[in-house]
């Protein structure tokens, strides 16, 4: 059995991701830390597991592997003081607010010989699995437009206070609703699309209910000559979540409505067959990671996935703030 220990209830999903751990038959829950000692006091005894307010104190105990679910700016001090420990990693995303933050986290992670996972788990969908096969084999043709939307109406309707009220404070969690909800996309058009070569972005605080952006829309070039579209926003309050592919040869889009895939090099028949036999969704990330501690299987998502990520977040709030392109990489 792995020994965890959690680090922070801040993020929200903290509680998904004990649950998640209390569910495997590979991992057990044995402690908690937390740099807010309320929060982590109240966790402790809800899972009836230790306190430890000293972050070096749980690092030295038996503990195996941690779970991190800080506020994005203690990342950094977080991560290389459990790799340091010889703890294995799993991660909120993302990976740190900077790319020079990111390298330091890195190359703690390859000195110590660490498992680390960051959780990406658009990349565990059997459709986006689909949607990176399609591009794979060539049959959309060489991808000209990407365009991935991610929106909900956390700022319409408030949602962050108390425990989560971090998440809307630039400094601890990086930006606003690009920089939280805007990971998922932007890491799968990264993924889908390749190195990105140039980025232009507007980020904007349309509901002025919190201190952050809560509305944006990002655009990169890619060195494939493609184009990327990434919209984001805390004030949508109904429609659509859509992501789309369009090549030289065919389309792929899902979101709004069935997922839709055209190609001039299939037939409609052979189409709904490629549809069929698709890739089946993988494992969780929590459970990519704990088989790589237990068995050695290899992960999909790695930690450079996790800076690559950072990296465009990093450049659009650069190129918002400077109202100009930024030339990548960074």
């Amino acid at each position: 059995m792995v020994k965890i220990g959690m680090l922070s209830f801040a993020h929200v999903h903290a509680n998904g991701y004990a649950k998640q751990v209390l569910d495997s038959e590979k991992a057990e829950l044995v402690s908690i830390w937390d740099d807010d000692e309320g929060r982590g006091k109240r966790a402790a005894e809800n899972y009836k597991v230790p306190f430890y307010s000293d972050l070096d104190k749980i690092l030295a105990t038996d503990i195996d592997a941690v779970v991190a679910n800080a506020s994005t700016d203690i990342h950094p001090e977080v991560m290389i003081a459990s790799a340091k420990a010889g703890k294995h990693i799993f991660t909120e995303k993302a990976l740190a607010i900077t790319v020079s933050e990111c390298d330091k986290i890195i190359d703690a992670v390859k000195k110590a010989g660490v498992k680390f996972m960051i959780s990406l788990p658009s990349r565990c969908s059997k459709e986006l699995l689909l949607a990176k096969k399609a591009i794979d084999d060539g049959i959309l043709g060489d991808i000209t437009f990407c365009r991935g939307r991610v929106a909900h109406s956390a700022a319409l309707e408030k949602w962050f206070s108390g425990d989560s009220a971090w998440f809307v404070d630039a400094k601890k969690a990086g930006g606003g609703a690009l920089f939280d909800l805007g990971c998922h996309r932007m890491d799968v058009i990264r993924w889908m699309m390749g190195e990105p070569k140039r980025l232009m972005a507007i980020i904007t605080n349309m509901s002025g209910n919190y201190d952050i952006d809560d509305n944006s829309a990002t655009i990169i070039e890619f060195a494939n000559k493609g184009i990327g579209v990434v919209d984001v926003a805390f004030v949508h309050r109904s429609g659509p979540n859509p992501f789309e592919l369009y090549g030289t040869e065919g389309s792929l889009t899902m979101g709004a409505g069935p997922l839709s895939l055209t190609s001039r090099k299939l037939s409609e028949d052979a189409i709904k067959d490629y549809i069929a036999n698709g890739p089946q969704g993988l494992p969780s990330a929590m459970q990519q990671w704990l088989n790589a501690i237990t068995d050695g299987t290899p992960m999909t998502i790695t930690i450079e996935d996790g800076r690559n990520l950072t990296e465009l977040l990093q450049a659009a709030y650069m190129s918002s703030s400077q109202n100009k392109a930024i030339q990548l990489p960074l």
